[in-house]
């Protein structure tokens, strides 16, 4: 038990630093979980448990930018709607449907397809690439919305059909596709890394209830304690990081993140094979 609950602080870790950074955290679960395993529970346990851990990271985004979420505000002792924040949700919203109707359509097969070592290290290569032509393309082009709030709803949807790619392919890297996506059209650095954030609210959540849902309720004590554990320092880590990157990002640009990407392609790719043999 003790063992599990270690396991699940690491998995915790990797999650609160992989889904926030361009780097896939698909493709560390992949990585971790081909060195590292639980001792003592089911399969599909953990395949639940690697989607509903998100949970943590995604309350981080709620509490560092609940300000900017919360749609009720107080006006002369009456409660009333945000029109500023009402227009981001439905920008979210538009964002998120997309990549909604692939993955309760197609989660099975997404899962059966292309979620194995090989198709997820490509992706990492590829979309690495893409962040190093991407910002080599965009170096020195003044952004045309550098604030989430200039963000229109037709922008929001095509920032959608790039999260469409992650949702297909695991090792794209949801916050890595929609990033791409958001400069490309023209969103600077730190709108599309926040813009990015709130479009895992929704989304996270609802992957999180397909699983649960898929998997049931019937938790044992042992699978309870490890699924909080990992949700909670998921949610620790996730602050400092996010956090981080945005610091990072406002004299910094993305390439980083391309050249890791690659170098960790290439280690899933040496890792599936060594253990193959």
């Amino acid at each position: 038990m003790l063992f599990d609950i270690l396991i699940s602080v690491l998995y915790g870790i990797v999650e609160g630093i992989t889904e926030w950074l361009p780097v896939s955290s698909t493709g560390h679960m992949i990585l971790l979980n081909s060195l590292l395993n639980f001792d003592n529970v089911s399969s599909g346990f953990f395949s639940m448990f690697e989607v509903v851990i998100q949970l943590g990271a995604i309350l981080a985004v709620v509490v560092l930018y609940f300000g900017r979420l919360w749609p009720l505000t107080k006006d002369e002792g009456k409660v009333k709607l945000k029109k500023s924040t009402c227009r981001l949700w439905l920008k979210i919203i538009i964002a998120c449907v997309p990549a909604a109707i692939i993955g309760v359509l197609f989660d099975d097969k997404i899962d059966e397809l292309f979620y194995h070592p090989l198709p997820v290290a490509l992706a990492l290569i590829i979309v690495g690439i893409l962040f190093i032509l991407v910002e080599n393309h965009e170096k020195g082009m003044t952004p045309k919305m550098t604030k989430v709030s200039q963000i229109t709803f037709k922008t929001a949807f095509y920032i959608g059909l790039f999260q469409v790619c992650a949702a297909v392919f695991p090792g794209t890297s949801r916050s890595g596709a929609t990033i791409i996506g958001a400069l490309l059209i023209g969103v600077s650095r730190k709108a599309a890394a926040e813009f990015t954030f709130f479009l895992a609210i929704p989304v996270m959540f609802g992957a999180s209830l397909l699983k649960i849902a898929k998997f049931g309720l019937a938790f044992t004590g042992a699978e309870l304690a490890i699924l909080l554990v990992g949700c909670i320092v998921s949610f620790v880590v996730s602050v400092f990081i996010i956090k981080f990157l945005m610091a990072y990002i406002k004299s910094h640009d993305f390439k980083i993140f391309g050249y890791y990407r690659i170098a960790l392609g290439i280690v899933v790719i040496l890792a599936s094979f060594i253990i193959q043999m």
